[in-house]
This record gives structure tokens, C-alpha cells and sequence, in this order.
């Protein structure tokens, strides 16, 4: 299925799948090598992500890992602006998007310095952080989805649903709310980790493609997280190769957009699963 948005004024072919750089302005993300706080590590984390073949540079300053302290939005807001400054300095034509729940978070940084996707991990407000229910709703909507129509950019809608069932339920009366709102550009995310079990988040891989029948691209973020380790053993560190397999499999099952940490372990797993296909 062929699928575009739009980022910035700019069509972003979604048939081809895309390879999201995670950039973590945080002290606290659950795998520490993602961790960025200075000037210098900032820097050449962009243009790392860049380099190694990244298409979208996802900017997120709240760790959404179990047992997060919750950070508040002023600090939020902070840390993104030190780390876009940076960002917006060395790869001024890149791709970018904000991860956060906040509405006026996503504001600020579409506003102030372009940014192009809003990645909300809170399925419009149903939970925060360590599936702490936020209820930011106004009137009908969730006030991240009137916040994201008013500002006219691609929203990342993610599931903290635990099974294929509830969640096709729950993405179609959502989208539903989008397109009410007058929102056009729609991304899925199932959230592998969020709310989900062991069990759950494998049987949501095996059934990822049912997914499909609701028309729009799909993104999938399984690096280096639990489901891995805690099924094969070791921590964050060595979950490596067991990304890869997942990511491959992803793939397969019909993802447009890859979240990770290694980009180029990730573009090259794009590229030979393009070439399989064409």
C-alpha cells in the first residue's frame, strides 16, 4: 500500500520505509547509550543519524520507561530547546519530530523551530508517563488532537492497547476523532511495551499486518526493549541482533517507519528487505 505525508511542505514517500533516529535530550532513557545532554553529544548525534542513513530525527526530553520520573513541562520544554537549537544548527533541512504528550510541548516546537511530526506516546491523553491516565480532554477531542489540527502536522498515533482486538477498536474511533478535526496526515503506532505483557507484545508482531485494513502507514519502535532481553536474556545493551530480527520482521509485516537507536544496522535491514521486494 502506498501511502505519503506531508512534513513541512515537503510529499515524504511512505511505500519505502523510513528509518526514524532517536534522539534522547534526556539523563534518564532506559538505554543509556541514547542518553544526550551535551552541546558536542547532541551534535553528533544529529549528524550521526544523518550520516548513517536516518530520514526522520524523533527528539524526545521525557523518558517514557517504566518508574520515569515524571518531568514537568517547563523542563520539557527546556531540554528541547537546548537540544533543537543544536539540532536545527547542524542539520538545519532534516526531518523532525517531537516525542511528547503535551500539547503545548508539540506547540512550541512546530512553532518555534519547524518541527515536522508530533510522536505522541499517550494514545491522545489515555495514559503518561508509566500509564499514569492524564484525561487532557475539551469538549469531544483529546487536547493533543486539537492541538495537532490547529498546527497542521503528520501525528503519530500510538496504542498502549494489549491485544490486536481492543486496539483496531480503539485506532478507529481515534482516527475518526483526527479526521473529525480535520486532521490528513495519520501514522499508527501498535506501542510495543505500553500496557502490553511479554506474551502480548509477540502476538501483537505475529498479528502487526491486521493492522493494515485501516489504511495508514504504521510505525514500530522495538529497539533495544524488553521484549527482547527479558525473552532471550541480557539488557538493552546486548539487544542488538535481537532488533534486527524484529525489525525485520516488522518489515515484513508491513511497517513504514522504524524507530531506533542504530540507524545504520536499521537502513541496511531497509535496504535488503527492498531489494527482496522489488
Amino acid at each position: 500500500m502506498e501511502y505519503t505525508i506531508n512534513v513541512g511542505g515537503r510529499l515524504m514517500d511512505m511505500s519505502s520505509p523510513k528509518v526514524m533516529g532517536i534522539l534522547n535530550v534526556t539523563p534518564d532513557s532506559f538505554f543509556s547509550g541514547s542518553r544526550k545532554q551535551t552541546e558536542q553529544e547532541i551534535a553528533d548525534r544529529c549528524n550521526q543519524i544523518i550520516a548513517e542513513g536516518g530520514d526522520i530525527i524523533d527528539v524526545g526530553a521525557f523518558s517514557t520507561r517504566p518508574g520515569a520520573p515524571e518531568v514537568s513541562e517547563t523542563e520539557e520544554m527546556e531540554r528541547l530547546r537546548y537540544g533543537l537549537n543544536i539540532l536545527r544548527r547542524e542539520q538545519p533541512d532534516a526531518v523532525v519530530s517531537v516525542d511528547t504528550f503535551r500539547p503545548d510541548v508539540a506547540r512550541m516546537a512546530v512553532e518555534e523551530y519547524g518541527v515536522a511530526i508530533v510522536n505522541d506516546v499517550s494514545e491522545g491523553g489515555i495514559t503518561g508517563v508509566a500509564n499514569k491516565p492524564l484525561g487532557w480532554t475539551k469538549g469531544d477531542y483529546p487536547e493533543i488532537f486539537t492541538m495537532v489540527a490547529r498546527l497542521g502536522v503528520p501525528y503519530i498515533l500510538m496504542s498502549v492497547k494489549p491485544n490486536i482486538k481492543e486496539m483496531l477498536l480503539g485506532f478507529a474511533h481515534e482516527v475518526q476523532q483526527l479526521r473529525d478535526l480535520g486532521v490528513k496526515d495519520i501514522i499508527l503506532d501498535p506501542g510495543f511495551g505500553f500496557g502490553k505483557t511479554l506474551d502480548d507484545n509477540y502476538l501483537l508482531m505475529k498479528e502487526m499486518d491486521k493492522l493494515k485494513v485501516l489504511g495508514l502507514p504504521l510505525l514500530v519502535g522495538v529497539s533495544r526493549k524488553s521484549m527482547i532481553f527479558k525473552l532471550i536474556g541480557g539488557d538493552p545493551t546486548t539487544s542488538l541482533n535481537g532488533t534486527t530480527v524484529l525489525h525485520t520482521i516488522s518489515l515484513m509485516k508491513g511497517a513504514n517507519i522504524l524507530r531506533v537507536h542504530d540507524v545504520k544496522e536499521a537502513a541496511e535491514c531497509v535496504a535488503i528487505f527492498e531489494r527482496l521486494k522489488n
